[in-house]
C-alpha cells in the first residue's frame, strides 16, 4: 500500500460528530472544486456506517448540487428512512459552509439466493501489457492547457492504478471516435489490513470513488473533445446512479466498460460496466455531466 492509498483510506475514515451525523475531509483536487466520487464514496461510507455489515450497499442515487470546497470539511448527515427484515435505506446530505451541496440515497441488502445472468465481458488486452498513468500522462503534457496539469492528474490517481485500453480523450483531441472508453483499475496495493471501513463497504465505497473518474470521456470521443485539461470544454457531474450486482475487491483488477448514448442541452449521459477480471459484472453505473464548449 503506498502512501496515497493510506491517504485515502484516511479520506474515507468519517469523524463521528453526533448520532448519524459524520465529518470528512477534503484535500485539493484536480480542478478548484472537491472531487465527485470522493463526496460520492464518504456519504456512501457515512450511510454504511448506520447499517450491519452483512448488508452492504447494492444500489445508489446521487445529485451533484454545488461544487465542493477542497480546502473545508464536509458534514455528511444520515436520514435512516427504512429498516426492513432485507432492505435497508438510507438518505444522506453533505453539507458544506451552511449549503447542501450534494444528496445521496443508498440501499442495502443481506445476501439472497435467486435467478442470475449477465452481459459477456468485452475481449480486451491484459492490464499488465498497457501503460500506467505515469508512463502515459507526461507523453501529453504539451498539450494540456496548463503547466502542471499531467503532474496534478498523476497526483490525484496515485492511490489507484488505472490503465487505458485505447488511447484516452486528451490524446486524440480532434479526433471524432466511437463513443466508447474502457479502463482497467485496481488500488496501489492490498487492503488486507484494518482499515476502519468494513469490506465489503470499502471495496464498494473505493469503487464509487473511482467511478467518476473517467465516465464522461465516452461523451468526449464522440465529439473529439479533449476535456478540461485540453481546455475544449468545461464539465461536471450532475448525477450519479451505481447498482452493486456482485461482490468487488478494489485491489484486484476491474474493468470498466464505458460508452455514451446521446449528448444534448449542455448535458452529456454515460453508462459503464465493472467487471472483474474473471468476466463477472459486478457493477452498472450511469452518469449525465454538464458537458460545455467554453465560447471564444
Amino acid at each position: 500500500m503506498n502512501d496515497a492509498l493510506e491517504s485515502l483510506l484516511d479520506l474515507l475514515t468519517l469523524e463521528q460528530i453526533e448520532e448519524d451525523i459524520y465529518r470528512g475531509q477534503s484535500r485539493p483536487a484536480v480542478v478548484p472544486r472537491v472531487f465527485g466520487g470522493q463526496v460520492a464514496a464518504q456519504a456512501l461510507v457515512a450511510a454504511g456506517r448506520t447499517v450491519p455489515a452483512e448488508r452492504p450497499p447494492h444500489s445508489l442515487h446521487a445529485y451533484f448540487l454545488r461544487p465542493g470546497d477542497p480546502g473545508a470539511p464536509i458534514v455528511y448527515t444520515v436520514d435512516r428512512i427504512r429498516d426492513g427484515r432485507s432492505f435497508t435505506t438510507r438518505r444522506v446530505v453533505a453539507v458544506q459552509h451552511g449549503q447542501q451541496i450534494f444528496h445521496l440515497t443508498a440501499s442495502f441488502q443481506a445476501h439472497e439466493e435467486g435467478l442470475e445472468h449477465q452481459e459477456p465481458m468485452p475481449r480486451v488486452p491484459d492490464p499488465l501489457t498497457l501503460p500506467t498513468a505515469a508512463e502515459m500522462l507526461p507523453r501529453y503534457a504539451d498539450r494540456f492547457v496548463a503547466e502542471g496539469v499531467a503532474e496534478r492528474l498523476l497526483e490525484a490517481r496515485a492511490a489507484v492504478d488505472l490503465r487505458y485500453v485505447d488511447a484516452p480523450p486528451f490524446a486524440t483531441a480532434g479526433e471524432v471516435r466511437e463513443p466508447r472508453s474502457q479502463v482497467w483499475f485496481r488500488t496501489q496495493g492490498k487492503l488486507d489490513g484494518d482499515t476502519g471501513i468494513p469490506r465489503p463497504l470499502l471495496d464498494i465505497c473505493l469503487v464509487t470513488y473511482v467511478s467518476d473518474m473517467t465516465l464522461l470521456d465516452s461523451v468526449l470521443l464522440a465529439h473529439g473533445r479533449g476535456g478540461w485539461a485540453v481546455g475544449d470544454v468545461v464539465g461536471a457531474s450532475l448525477d450519479h446512479a451505481m447498482w452493486f450486482h456482485r461482490p468487488v475487491r478494489a485491489d484486484e483488477w476491474l474493468l470498466y466498460d464505458q460508452e455514451s448514448p446521446t449528448a444534448q442541452g449542455g448535458r452529456g449521459l454515460a453508462k459503464g460496466r465493472i467487471f472483474t477480471a474473471e468476466g463477472q459484472l459486478a457493477v452498472s453505473v450511469i452518469q449525465e455531466g454538464v458537458i460545455r464548449t467554453p465560447r471564444a
